[in-house]
């Protein structure tokens, strides 16, 4: 894809959209990170409807901490992988009270040396809580950016490196939350929408169904 088409399917996304968000529901960037790592393998909306009762009656890494693994599986026992993603939460919300003082940080390496917390997740919480350009490529994104010919790559960190060098420092903030919607309601894995799609004319794909 062009330079001049990448502007252009970026100015469509943003026309249709212009404050993108997650559509995880948090209240604070502590539980946007616990979010994040329960989504992976997961829905946003069945993370949702478990988070809702636990950030109600737990919202803070002090309380998850002291409530435990077997108290958190309680919460999340609807989301898959929760005996491992319990593990991991209740040891990061232990970690950050220890060296950060309960707080997240804005660093990656810190970010990433938390249990449960890879490149994806870390890049989340940056984006969307610290507002950093970043880009975090998920199955979705990961499809757009091949299937569109935006950046094609064999695997996310090529896909990530691709778009941080296409996408306009303009569109840059949003982009992750643009592709991931446009993955999610248009641009699906099983039957795309490209009758409905507003960038057609710009993707390379080669079966598109119209």
């Amino acid at each position: 894809m062009t330079p001049k088409k990448v502007h252009e399917f970026f100015s469509r996304l943003a026309a249709a959209n212009p404050e993108p968000k997650s559509e995880l529901e948090y209240a604070t960037p502590y539980q946007l990170l616990v979010a994040v790592v329960l989504s992976a393998q997961a829905t946003d909306k069945g993370v949702n409807r478990a988070t809702r009762a636990l950030f109600r009656d737990h919202p803070t890494p002090h309380a998850i901490a002291a409530q435990g693994e077997e108290g958190l599986a309680e919460y999340i026992n609807t989301i898959g992988l929760y005996p491992t993603k319990a593990k991991n939460v209740v040891a990061l919300s232990r970690l950050l009270l220890e060296r950060h003082g309960g707080e997240v940080p804005h660093d990656r390496a810190a970010l990433e040396a938390l249990p449960g917390v890879g490149r994806k997740t870390a890049n989340v919480v940056l984006n969307i809580a610290f507002r950093e350009p970043t880009i975090a490529v998920d199955t979705h994104i990961f499809r757009v950016g091949n299937r569109t010919g935006l950046a094609a790559g064999k695997t996310v960190v090529d896909v990530e490196q691709k778009l941080l060098k296409v996408v306009p420092d303009e569109f840059r903030l949003h982009a992750h939350h643009w592709l991931i919607l446009h993955g999610r309601y248009t641009c699906k894995a099983r039957s795309p929408d490209c009758v409905h799609c507003s960038v057609y004319d710009l993707c390379a794909w080669k079966e598109k169904n119209v």
